[in-house]
This record gives C-alpha cells, structure tokens and sequence, in this order.
C-alpha cells in the first residue's frame, strides 16, 4: 500500500483547525516526506541566525517546530537551549523525540508568543496555507529590543506582496533592521525556493 503523501495539500489550507489537522494526519511520515524532497531551509535558517546572534548558549525559541527538524538545525548550528512551540500535539511528538528542546508545548492559533527569548525561529511558518502575517506581529512583540528573529518565505509567500509587505512595514517605519537576506533551496523535490530573513528589533 503507498504512503499517503501530504506535501501537495499544505499549501491550499484555509484554517488554523485545517492545518492542525492536517499536520497531526501528517506527523507520522512527514519527516521522510520533506526528506526526500531535500528540505534545506532549516539549515539556512539557522546557519543565518548564528552569525548574527552573539550568545549562543541563551535560549531561542523555535515557533512552529513540527517535529523538530528546524530544532535539529538550531542544535547543528551551535544553539545550546532551544525551546518548541506548535499547534499540533502529534508533530510535538516527533520534536521530543528528536532530543534537542529543553521544553516543548502547543500552542493555538493567535495565541500570544512568550516573551524573554533573545531570538526566535519561524522557519516555514508564516506563509500560504500555514500562519497569517500577523505572525509576524505577534513574534516581534514578544522580542525585547535587541532581539532577533529569524524566518523563512517560500515562493507561494512571496508570490502574495501581503507577505513581503508586512516586513517592509517593520523596516520602513524603523520598528525593526533587516540583518540578512538570502533566496535560494528550499524544497528542490517540488522545484521550490525560499527567502531566508533576520531581523533585529529596534
């Protein structure tokens, strides 16, 4: 029997109890699904965030972990406490597994994000089918001045300008400095492509 796949469903998902339910089907082969399409965001997420953060042994959070492998990168990067936070309790099962989060949680859609984190991680979280821009908001409002947040667009993100325009609202008005920038492989299996950001809140 052929494992059901769910890659080609993501990105027409209108809700948040839609995706949660989605990726709680999904949990189970997800890994080995975004594997074999050769999902490199993760390490380009957290390789940019490294170089531009000073202290990493403080704690980061990962928003949006899934089952962990963006928690995998931070680790690889050189993170030393890294936290998890999704909306769906069967990806947060995969995270655990993956032993690299001193603490993990779930999370509902809009809920407010924790604030005394230095730098946090969306990787792939913000975008079409997945959390609104407002997202964005919501990250940089728990950031103290100082902090950073590191995220990703895929090119279904970038096609819609609300996406890109939500950061421009930040960099244009000073509420926040673009540190790095960088398009390139996202998931090469389905010919898709990514932009990488870090942002300091000013």
């Amino acid at each position: 029997m052929t494992e059901k796949k769910f890659l080609n469903e993501v990105y027409d998902l209108a809700s948040p109890d839609a995706t949660r339910k989605l990726y709680d089907s999904w949990s189970a082969s997800y890994d080995a699904e975004i594997a074999e399409n050769g999902y490199a965001t993760p390490a380009r997420v957290a390789e940019a965030l490294a170089r531009h953060v000073a202290d990493t042994s403080a704690p980061i959070l990962d928003f949006g972990c899934g089952t962990g492998l963006s928690g995998v990168a931070l680790k690889l990067a050189g993170f030393q406490v890294i936290d998890g936070a999704d909306l769906s309790a069967d990806m947060l099962k995969g995270a655990k597994a993956k032993g690299v989060y001193r603490k993990l949680w779930q999370v509902e859609a809009g809920a407010q994000v924790p604030a005394g984190y230095g730098a946090i991680t969306a990787t792939g979280v913000i975008g079409v089918g997945a959390a609104p821009p407002e997202a964005f908001d919501q990250i940089m409002a728990a950031l103290a001045p100082g902090g950073r947040f590191a995220l990703s667009f895929n090119d279904h993100a970038l096609a819609d300008p609300v996406f890109e325009g939500k950061l421009h609202s930040y960099t244009d008005t000073g509420k926040a400095r673009l540190l790095f920038q960088e398009y390139g492989t996202h998931l090469p299996g389905i010919d898709l492509k990514s932009n990488v950001y870090v942002f300091e809140k000013t």
